[in-house]
Order: C-alpha cells, then sequence, then structure tokens
C-alpha cells in the first residue's frame, strides 16, 4: 500500500518565532481514513494546510502525492489541488452561483463537457440528499445544506485524497450524519485516502480509521 502522505521531521510555523508543529514524523496510506484531534489551537488547522500547499513547510520534509511540498513549483501545485477534495469549515461556496454551478465548479475548472458536469453534479446531490434543490442558491440553503453542497463540490472529481476542516462541528445531527457516510463510503468503496481535523470523532464509526493527535508542545502522535 503506498503512501499519500510523508512527513520526516516536520515543522510548521507562521513566523520563524513560534513553531506551531515540531518534528513530526508519519505516513498516511491510500485508503487511510485519519481523524487529526488536539486542543483548540494545537496546530490540526496548520497541519492540514500543509498538505494542501496553503503553509509552507518551515523545517524537515513533506511528500503528498509523490510530490515534495518544501520546493514545489506553483504549476505542479495547482495540478496536485486539482485532484484533491478540501472541505472547508466556513463552507466556502460561491453565493452568486447556483449549487449545481458550486458543485461541479472542479470539473468546469479542468474542461469537462456539460453533460457530464451535470450528470455528476445529479449524481452527488442524491447522496448528500440535496435533489431538486440544484437551481437553488447557498444563501437559500440552511448551514448544514451548504456544508453538504461544499462535500459533494469536493467529491466532483474523485479525488485521490479529501481534506476536510472540522467539516460538521456546527452543523445538525442529520447533516453530520450524511457527511461521515458519505465520506466513510468514499474511503471504504473507492479507496480514497480521508484526512479529517475534528473536535471530536463520531461515536458511530462504521470503517476502520486511524487517530493522530497534537500535544500542546506541537508533537503528533498516533493513538493506537
Amino acid at each position: 500500500m503506498s503512501d499519500v502522505i510523508t512527513a520526516n521531521n516536520l515543522t510548521l510555523s507562521y513566523d520563524k518565532e513560534e513553531q506551531i508543529i515540531k518534528n513530526a514524523t508519519f505516513s498516511i496510506k491510500k485508503g487511510d481514513f485519519v481523524f487529526i484531534t488536539g486542543a483548540s489551537g494545537s496546530g490540526k488547522s496548520t497541519l492540514l494546510k500543509s498538505f494542501y500547499g496553503s503553509l509552507p513547510v518551515n523545517q524537515g520534509s513533506l511528500i503528498v502525492g509523490g510530490l515534495d511540498m518544501v520546493d514545489i513549483k506553483k504549476d505542479k501545485l495547482q495540478e496536485l489541488r486539482t485532484h484533491l477534495g478540501i472541505v472547508f469549515q466556513d463552507y466556502r461556496l460561491i453565493n452568486e452561483w447556483t449549487v449545481e454551478r458550486n458543485v461541479v465548479l472542479p470539473l468546469w475548472i479542468a474542461g469537462y463537457s456539460d453533460e457530464v458536469q451535470s450528470t455528476q453534479a445529479e449524481r452527488l446531490l442524491h447522496h448528500v440528499k440535496l435533489s431538486g434543490k440544484e437551481k437553488k442558491y447557498p444563501l437559500e440553503l440552511s448551514g448544514g445544506e451548504q456544508q453538504r453542497v461544499g462535500v459533494a463540490r469536493a467529491l466532483a472529481k474523485n479525488p485521490f485524497l479529501i481534506l476536510a476542516d472540522e467539516p460538521t462541528g456546527n452543523l445538525d445531527d442529520y447533516s453530520s450524519n450524511v457527511i461521515w457516510d458519505l465520506m466513510e463510503n468514499a474511503c471504504h468503496q473507492l479507496d480514497t485516502t480521508v484526512v479529517v481535523v475534528t473536535h471530536r470523532i463520531p461515536a458511530v464509526f462504521n470503517i476502520r480509521y486511524r487517530h493522530f493527535t497534537i500535544d500542546e508542545n506541537g508533537s503528533v502522535y498516533e493513538i493506537h
């Protein structure tokens, strides 16, 4: 089973003075479902940002999808991101676009045909229990519905890696369950690697997962 993410003595910081993640060494393999927990401010989101190149590596090494994130060129980073599914806590939807158009944004950028976009949008919106809301706009939806649109968008191009930052943090139980089910299925059925930052692992989870935690010193440990 090949590594999707490999970190060796990874150190991350927003400035040279304060290190957030310190000397982290770990690997995440294809098909793994990984939860990352830790106290507020411990560096969970910081670590996730480094996986999609939003925060540069300060020291050590980080390989994502076979690419060295230490000296990755801009065009390679953009290419990597087209193969990632990223779910943000604040949704990051385009309010002037319909639900359907938000979902197919990755396909539109990649130049897929209108027919492919429409078919994929219909399939994904069915999976996130939003069939019939294709022509609605984000601000016409509840927060839980908006996040489900965000998850559908993240899955639009069948990514090899899904990165989710507190995807159910402020959601009702129904929307949370829909999102967990969708991510479980992506991992189990498609062998997609899933990495989720969360303050609480769901009480009921139907597939085997790995659990990393970040302590107050910025060290990353796997809990067995």
